[in-house]
């Protein structure tokens, strides 16, 4: 308090701020060097606060140990005139570093003092806890608000500083004065708490829309995820046909060129022969001619012989129209295959193996041999089926069981008997004899083995399969970058498989279990050895959005005895 006093002392009545380089009049006051020449070259040459003149021959001096004392006092610690927040004496004006005391209604923002002077000298003010209480009091009646005392809720005259000529007067305001600031806070009050219920309704509003967009972003991620898969997929099989399409076009243009090329040789060496012929013709008769005996010629001319008649000229048939006919139609097939509705990587196996897609040419086509090793291990093929009760919620069978599907959204909950985790095992079992199937992937991330009936169908750590991850199970795992084999939690890293078909050979009485890969050859991956005391079911595991198909070969037959040994296994 001390210092606010010492600091309204030692302030200039012109700018209301402190002296900066203070200068002293004839008179005894003091203000700012600036202030009184400035005010000086508006008005005339004499005191603002005594009027008493000052002679135009005397000169400004400045005052020193009132500078000094200022400096002392802009020196001094805690709040100062400056425009920062002051603690103990609340706010203060950014522009004149005064108190907020007051609150002008006119342009809704606390002010100091010196801005009534100037800023909002026209304004309508009051002081800062009225405003408050007339914003918070509720509508009265002109009695309560003029009952006496300090209440809560009752207005307190105001009192003005006198250096406001419109607010002078501390008195008490008038009834209407006072009914007009209930009517303002009444006003405040209703609309702060309609604008409250907007927020708030805008606020559920926007939180709904928000969980909406949510929801349609996680649903745009996934359905990018899967479109990406099956998009790559389709590629893939797409590739792989155009592949072999170009290699059997190559070979089938070959072939004709070949043929034409075999008629362009016959063609050629009977033209040559009958060249020779008539050159020989030629040569007899010529010697006939110059003979001089004349039994002699006429007995040999009688022989003569001459050669037939030529013949019309074949030429070997060769026409490109013809070469590219099937192969623009059987390309237009392929293309068709990509944006075909409905079609899954992996569904149309027959047409990835060109075998719907060939056109037939004017050549026989050539088929692809099967190798001896492919053909040995379908003495003992066998037809599998999935289980369906086995398969995961996720998991969807069509074709009568020998395809599934894993998609996004769940069948329905899971059954006494499935998996939770992402995998489906087949119908049949094996505990003798050998056995043989193939299994076609629309993609990588599957996995493909077999298990004893006691693998647990519960989840168990992070994993989202259990193949190959403990000593009941052995499995092979098709990824993106590397195959690996798994058993009793441990894995083997392989070659990448290149192919999507693949074999699966299981000779019980040796303890082998081979997987193959079958495109585009027929090579070995990897043979497990182990003494199989259990029944084995096929088992696989496979990513959303992938596909598994069963593939089965018409000649395929069960060993005798098997079927009930599979029924009483299952």
């Amino acid at each position: 308090m001390a210092a606010q006093q010492l600091e309204d002392k030692l302030t200039c009545s012109i700018c209301l701020e402190l002296y900066k380089e203070p200068v002293t009049l004839l008179c005894g006051h003091n203000f700012c060097g600036a202030c009184i020449r400035d005010w000086w070259g508006r008005r005339k040459k004499v005191c603002p606060e005594c009027r008493e003149p000052f002679p135009d021959c005397a000169e400004l001096r400045r005052n020193v140990a009132l500078s000094g004392v200022v400096e002392e006092l802009r020196a001094m610690p805690g709040p100062g005139p400056g425009p920062g927040p002051d603690p103990g004496l609340g706010a203060r004006c950014p522009r004149h570093g005064r108190p907020l005391e007051l609150f002008c209604r006119t342009e809704g923002l606390c002010v100091c003092c010196v801005c009534t002077v100037r800023e909002c000298r026209l304004h309508e003010r009051v002081l800062l806890d009225a405003e408050r209480r007339a914003r918070e009091v509720t509508r009265r009646g002109p009695a309560q608000l003029s009952a006496p005392g300090r209440g809560a809720g009752q207005l307190q005259p105001l009192a003005w500083p006198c250096f406001d000529s419109g607010l002078r007067g501390g008195g008490g305001q008038d009834r209407n004065a006072w009914n007009r600031d209930v009517r303002a806070g009444a006003r405040s009050r209703a609309q702060l708490r309609a604008t409250l219920e907007v927020t708030q309704q805008q606020a559920t509003q926007a939180q709904k829309q928000l969980q909406e967009l949510q929801q349609r972003s996680s649903q745009i991620q996934n359905s990018a995820c899967t479109l990406t898969s099956v998009i790559s997929d389709k590629f893939s099989h797409l590739l792989q046909a155009l592949e072999r399409r170009r290699a059997r076009a190559l070979r089938d243009i070959d072939v004709a060129k070949t043929q034409a090329q075999e008629q362009a040789q016959q063609e050629k060496q009977r033209l040559q022969s009958h060249l020779e012929a008539m050159s020989l013709c030629d040569r007899r008769i010529r010697r006939l001619l110059e003979h001089l005996d004349d039994r002699t010629f006429l007995q040999e001319s009688q022989q003569l012989v001459p050669p037939g008649p030529l013949g019309p000229l074949t030429l070997p048939q060769w026409d490109e129209d013809q070469q590219l006919g099937g192969l623009k139609e059987s390309l237009s097939q392929l293309c068709a295959l990509l944006l075909e509705e409905g079609a899954h990587p992996g569904v149309p196996a027959q047409a990835a193996d060109l075998g719907s897609v060939e056109s037939p040419g004017p050549l026989a086509p050539v088929l692809n041999p099967v190798c001896p090793l492919r053909r040995r291990l379908w003495q003992n093929y066998r037809n599998l089926t999935f289980d369906p009760v086995s398969a995961n919620r996720h998991l969807y069978l069509s074709q009568q069981d020998q395809r599934v599907k894993h998609l996004l959204k769940p069948r329905g909950p899971d059954g006494p008997g499935s998996f939770e985790l992402w995998q489906v095992q087949c119908a049949q079992s094996f505990q003798t004899g050998r056995h043989y199937w193939e299994v076609r992937a629309s993609s990588h991330s599957v996995t493909l083995g077999v298990a004893y009936s006691e693998l647990t169908r519960r989840r168990q750590g992070p994993h989202t399969d259990n193949i190959g991850r403990g000593p009941s199970s052995w499995g092979l795992c098709l990824q993106e970058d590397c195959t690996q084999a798994w058993h009793n939690g441990k894995a083997q890293r392989l070659p990448v498989v290149s192919g999507q078909l693949l074999g699966v050979d299981l000779d019980l009485a040796s303890g082998c279990l081979t997987f193959y890969s079958l495109e585009p050859k027929t090579q070995p991956l990897h043979t497990f050895h182990a003494i199989f005391t259990q029944p084995l079911y096929p088992i696989f595991w496979l990513l959303e959005g992938r596909t598994l198909t069963l593939c089965h070969r018409p000649e395929a037959t069960l060993p005798p005895g098997f079927q009930e040994e599979a029924l009483g296994l299952s």
